[in-house]
């Protein structure tokens, strides 16, 4: 089961982070990959580790997620490249961390746009593509706090965001549900990449956690990976409009 082999998986936001792990879970099962992100160079670098260790192609995108016009060149490049696209992951993101009484205008339409009309523009442009065959798998990287408010950080924009970004897979599920695609959103909890380590690491998140995640630590790399493997899947093929948090436990208490 859940054997990506013969797949093509869009990636984007893969030069770092969630992204690139989740490229690698998906190399890790056969698929080739279109990555992308505005580094092109950390992208150029993850195809020689892919096609390397894994043995699949590997095409890196110079894209910014916010722009149309990249988004549409973007998906030509890989339509000519693989001839198909069978997964989608969208994945990049930002944010201004702000609480409602301070965030500027900017900081606001910088989050929305990045965080959630990123995702449709991409959904459009590849969805495209998606339906003339009939087939495809799309998945957005939402968050648990686009399911629940929080205390700890001031960050109304991103919740905003992410909470679009769960209702937008709601609607673009029920809309594409006989096309054969499927659309569902992952909310993962507080996750360790290379930017968030060492916040993770401190005493003050460590008292956070206990208190905070049921399972009283914060994710580890690969920790995403299955929901993501199982959600590209086509043993996932009656899964659509579903949103899984990844959270150690953080939104059902």
């Amino acid at each position: 089961m859940f054997n990506l082999k013969g797949q093509v998986a869009v990636v984007t936001g893969a030069s770092s982070g969630l992204g690139r792990q989740m490229a690698e879970a998906f190399a890790k099962q056969g698929a080739d990959l279109a990555v992308l992100a505005r580094r092109v160079e950390r992208l150029e670098e993850l195809k020689t580790k892919l096609e390397k260790e894994y043995k699949v192609r590997v095409l890196p995108v110079k894209v910014d997620v916010t722009s149309s016009d990249e988004i549409s060149e973007a998906a030509e490049k890989v339509e000519k490249e693989f001839g198909k696209v069978n997964i989608l992951l969208n994945c990049a993101g930002s944010s201004k961390d702000k609480g409602v009484l301070e965030m500027a205008d900017d900081e606001w339409d910088f989050t929305i746009a990045t965080d959630l009309t990123s995702v449709f523009k991409m959904t459009r442009a590849f969805g495209k593509i998606m339906a003339k065959a009939g087939y495809g798998r799309i998945i957005n990287i939402a968050s648990m706090y686009g399911l629940v408010g929080n205390t700890e950080i001031h960050t109304v924009a991103y919740h905003s965001s992410k909470g679009g970004v769960v209702n937008f897979t709601r609607a673009v599920a029920a809309e594409l549900a006989t096309s054969g695609i499927t659309c569902n959103a992952i909310c993962p909890g507080y996750f360790e990449t290379e930017l968030t380590k060492a916040v993770l690491d401190t005493p003050k998140f460590q008292e956070f956690a206990k208190v905070h995640v049921p399972m009283q630590r914060y994710g580890k790399p690969g920790e995403l990976d299955a929901a993501a493997v199982f959600l590209a899947s086509k043993e996932a093929s009656y899964v659509t409009g579903a949103i899984l948090p990844v959270d150690g436990g953080y939104t059902c208490i």
